[in-house]
């Protein structure tokens, strides 16, 4: 009878520590996302008071339908290797080389299209080649137990030489010619709508991200093999007990996050119709930040799409500033999204990862 109050004392304790892990988890996010909105209401505001000022034009710039046009194309990359990373990442795989998996998809997809004449086909092939080498990424760490942020490298680093060497190879210059691109979808009416019109007129890819984004929460929260992807990054061992195997959970998220990728790397360079190998090519660093977007986005696919919006919003914005001659150096609006992207790393710094999350995992049976 004496050891009933330590129990109950004992049990108090986990009680509140999810609470205070909840308030923990979500309070950086909530402040990020109030402070936000509360910058737009007073941009807003300023420039409707203020028309003719620089705080007119930044509203301007904001409103404008080509900002949200340019934001949801430039979010297409990021968002499907952000899906990707998910998928990734909460089976317990950390793929850090979704950089990697965007390049080679954007050369593939372009290769294809110039060899067939096929948009679609290269679209597919550029999908392809992003799952093969995903495939190559999760045999070495998953079957030969490889450090997988290492892995991760690898696959970007090959990639970032193998596209440029294969352009120079094959078109002799590390930038591809032109290919044919997919026309925009309008739908009718909708599309006239001021300012949101921009979603209703838009590539085809970006219609392929929504459906994505719905798709991937839909999998995540209402089917068996959401819950055995949450498992196997959470707790593999209970997955391994129940009979699932854990090993061909992992196999199937990480070919998912190539698949996404590829769509991300392929729609990236076939809505351009050209494929930029020099320097960082033309993915420069959106694979990075889809890592960002999603950990920002707590691995909730609608987070991450959220997020992304952000990224390549303020992306959108600073390439319109420096076309406006506001002043302002254009050095200093251009690094302007990256500036947000280390801020929100700061502020993501108590993100939970999934338990297992970057552990190896041998069932007894296997």
């Amino acid at each position: 009878m004496s050891e009933a109050p330590e129990r109950s004392d004992a049990a108090s304790e986990p009680e509140s520590a999810p609470e205070s892990g909840f308030f923990e988890q979500y309070s950086a996010r909530a402040l990020t996302a109030g402070v936000t909105v509360a910058a737009i209401v007073a941009l807003l505001l300023g420039g409707w008071l203020f028309p003719d000022s620089i705080v007119g034009t930044f509203a301007d710039v904001l409103t404008s339908e080509n900002t949200l046009s340019a934001a949801l194309r430039l979010s297409v990359p990021i968002a499907f290797a952000a899906l990707g990373g998910i998928f990734s990442e909460k089976s317990g795989v950390i793929n850090i080389g979704l950089e990697g998996l965007l390049i080679i998809s954007a050369f593939t997809a372009i290769y294809v299209t110039d060899v067939t004449g096929g948009v679609w086909i290269g679209f597919g092939g550029g999908i392809l080649a992003s799952t093969l080498l995903a495939l190559l990424f999760a045999v070495v760490t998953i079957e030969f137990r490889a450090d997988q942020i290492i892995a991760g490298l690898a696959v970007w680093l090959i990639a970032l030489g193998l596209a440029p060497f294969a352009s120079q190879v094959i078109y002799g210059g590390p930038n591809t010619p032109t290919v044919p691109t997919p026309g925009a979808i309008s739908v009718p009416v909708l599309a006239e709508i001021p300012f949101f019109g921009a979603l209703f007129s838009a590539s085809p890819s970006v219609y392929l991200l929504f459906l994505a984004v719905g798709l991937s929460w839909y999998v995540f929260e209402r089917t068996t093999f959401g819950r055995w992807v949450r498992a196997s990054g959470e707790n593999p061992k209970a997955l391994d007990t129940a009979g699932v195997s854990v090993a061909r959970v992992r196999y199937a998220a990480v070919l998912l996050s190539g698949v996404l990728a590829g769509m991300g790397g392929s729609a990236l360079s076939l809505d351009l119709g050209q494929f930029t190998g020099n320097g960082p090519t033309m993915v420069n660093g959106k694979g990075f930040i889809a890592i960002v977007a999603y950990l920002f986005g707590n691995y909730n696919p609608i987070g991450a799409f959220l997020s992304t919006m952000l990224f390549a919003g303020l992306d959108a914005m600073q390439t319109v500033l420096q076309l406006q001659g506001i002043g302002i150096p254009r050095q200093l609006i251009r690094i302007t999204p990256f500036v947000v992207v280390i801020v929100v790393l700061a502020l993501v710094g108590r993100t939970r990862i999934p338990e297992a999350a970057g552990e190896h995992y041998e069932s007894g049976e296997e």
